[in-house]
């Protein structure tokens, strides 16, 4: 495919709701500081769940609109609360468990980072590797969960970038895009490599029988 036809392509899917990064749906304004990182923790927790992915967006939103947007609010809020936030977000087939292991992870994030999310990131000194590693330490979250985080932490911790796995790449096939990670990440600013991969996230999912991002590891 010529490289005009591809940039043609990406920025069809840039331009539409296609090309919205799941933080932005859940209405995370990313930015390197410690709420909205802890903020995409949690959208990243719910939406490892094999879930439809608008229902978890759905309940990150009631869980932020309930106050819990630091993990010392998530951690201090009662598991009742918890559960009554992820059902108003329709999010009730995992809401005992989710609620259990939401103040575990928030519990955790304060122990170990002091609230602060740039600490695990400093942690890992620019290993990707190791920034996977301590992410599936995070109750609940999985390979493809660190993915998910990967995925839209990019744009703000350029050492990720460029990150697209395999469930992006999928994408990329099913849209006729190039499937080679450094091709694929040329056709656009480092700074739209999340919503590229939202995009082609998005792509894998509308012919999966089941719509959830979990990414096959």
């Amino acid at each position: 495919m010529a490289r005009s036809e591809a940039t043609t392509r990406v920025r069809a899917l840039l331009e539409d709701e296609t090309g919205r990064t799941y933080a932005d749906e859940a209405g995370v304004h990313l930015k390197d500081t410690p709420q909205p990182l802890y903020q995409l923790l949690v959208l990243t927790h719910l939406l490892s769940a094999r879930i439809r992915a608008a229902t978890a967006v759905a309940a990150a939103r009631a869980l932020f609109e309930a106050g819990m947007r630091s993990p010392r609010r998530m951690r201090d809020a009662t598991w009742q609360e918890r559960v009554d936030a992820l059902g108003e977000g329709g999010y009730r087939r995992y809401d005992e468990r989710t609620a259990t292991q939401l103040g575990e992870e928030a519990e955790l994030v304060l122990e170990k980072y002091g609230g602060d999310l740039r600490r695990m990131r400093a942690g890992a000194d620019g290993d990707v590797d190791a920034l996977r590693a301590a992410l599936r330490e995070m109750p609940g979250i999985g390979p493809a969960g660190a993915d998910i985080f990967l995925r839209e932490v990019q744009g703000i911790w350029p050492e990720v970038g460029p990150f697209l796995d395999d469930r992006a790449l999928e994408g990329a096939r099913r849209a006729h895009l190039p499937t080679d990670r450094d091709a694929l990440a040329e056709l656009v600013p480092r700074k739209d490599l999340p919503a590229l991969a939202a995009a082609l996230v998005r792509v894998s999912l509308e012919r999966d029988t089941k719509d959830t991002p979990r990414v096959a590891a």
